[in-house]
């Protein structure tokens, strides 16, 4: 425990005056929880100085946090004017200023008042691509008030592969202190993975009144527009779809081009009640639509809890994951359309999640 300034005033006193030691002091003032070791090291002093204070210089110094410092690390921390992500990690700052890394995170926290946020992948937007969406946007809200939403079937396809994505910022390996990497197994150092992993692509369609089966695409499968309106719509989507919600729902698709062909648009205004045209849905948007935004990561982060070989494998995975999904995850991501449109058209068009 440190002594206070009132402890080294009376120490010294009780010492001078009454010649009591460290443990007569520490005995005697049980309450102020002084440790032998502080009060000896104290007593030592005042009998080499004849003082309590501090000698100048003295303690652990506070020089890193000079305001010069100050101004280097918030001149490198940040993005500057018109031009995003110039800004340098802690780490690269104390290799250009020489700052030690510890004390340019001090800095960062304490001097200038900063915090870390997570960066999030996300589309490349054009500027057409936000006059588009934030136009887009706008109509879906009035064509779509909440009451029809819970109608609409929101699909998409998304490739699976064997191999499970890794963050590599979270992979991590812990070894003793004092062992030389060098020394570690390359078996356990070392995170393989084959060059081109084995993939499943699957298509689903989703809404509140219920969620097509999961329906895979054969591999080798070429993904035209033929093959969407022939296979995955006419033989497995719509009817599904149907045997749901008979002629009560919406169809919705995103703006790939097998979608958005000439004889797959004029398909869907022969067989379906309504869907939502190619030109009304943002391009570039997975961020609005449900199965994107939701329904995929969380099929992957339950399907990958298990480790896979072989595209059979994965195949039965998925199938068993998708039985398993529970409504009530559907029905919150699709209660967050509406939502992330109006967030779209507040951001003009842009990437709208810092407003959510």
């Amino acid at each position: 425990m440190v002594l206070t300034a009132e402890d080294r005033i009376l120490i010294k006193a009780l010492h001078l005056e009454k010649g009591y030691g460290a443990r007569k002091l520490v005995k005697e003032f049980p309450n102020r929880n002084w440790k032998v070791r502080n009060v000896s090291l104290l007593i030592k002093k005042i009998r080499e100085t004849g003082s309590t204070d501090r000698k100048k210089g003295s303690g652990r110094p506070r020089t890193a946090r000079t305001e010069g410092n100050i101004d280097a690390v918030a001149e490198l921390i940040l993005s500057q004017d018109n031009k995003p992500q110039t800004h340098k990690s802690t780490r690269q700052i104390s290799r250009s200023t020489g700052i030690n890394q510890s004390s340019v995170v001090r800095i960062v926290h304490k001097d200038l008042n900063l915090k870390c946020v997570k960066k999030c992948r996300a589309q490349e937007l054009t500027a057409a691509n936000r006059a588009s969406r934030l136009l887009r946007a706008q109509e879906l809200l009035r064509r779509f008030p909440e009451a029809r939403v819970d109608f609409i079937f929101f699909s998409d396809e998304k490739i699976f592969t064997v191999a499970a994505p890794k963050n590599s910022q979270t992979d991590r390996l812990y070894v003793p202190t004092q062992t030389p990497k060098r020394q570690v197994d390359a078996g356990r150092l070392l995170r393989t993975r084959p060059t081109f992993s084995q993939s499943v692509m699957v298509s689903v369609a989703v809404s509140k009144l219920g969620f097509t089966d999961l329906f895979f695409v054969d591999p080798g499968t070429k993904i035209n527009g033929q093959h969407y309106r022939d296979v995955l719509l006419s033989q497995q989507l719509l009817p599904a779809i149907q045997m749901i919600a008979g002629d009560m729902f919406v169809f919705q698709q995103d703006n790939a081009p097998a979608h958005r062909a000439r004889e797959t648009v004029a398909l869907l205004q022969r067989t379906t009640p309504e869907f939502i045209e190619p030109t009304m849905w943002p391009a570039n948007s997975p961020d609005l639509n449900p199965v994107d935004y939701k329904i995929w990561s969380w099929m992957q982060n339950i399907v990958y809890q298990e480790t896979l070989t072989n595209v059979d494998q994965l195949k039965q995975r998925l199938v068993q994951v998708w039985a398993s999904m529970p409504q009530t995850v559907i029905d919150e991501a699709i209660n967050d359309w509406r939502k992330r449109l109006r967030a779209c058209v507040q951001a003009a068009g842009g990437h709208f999640e810092y407003l959510l």
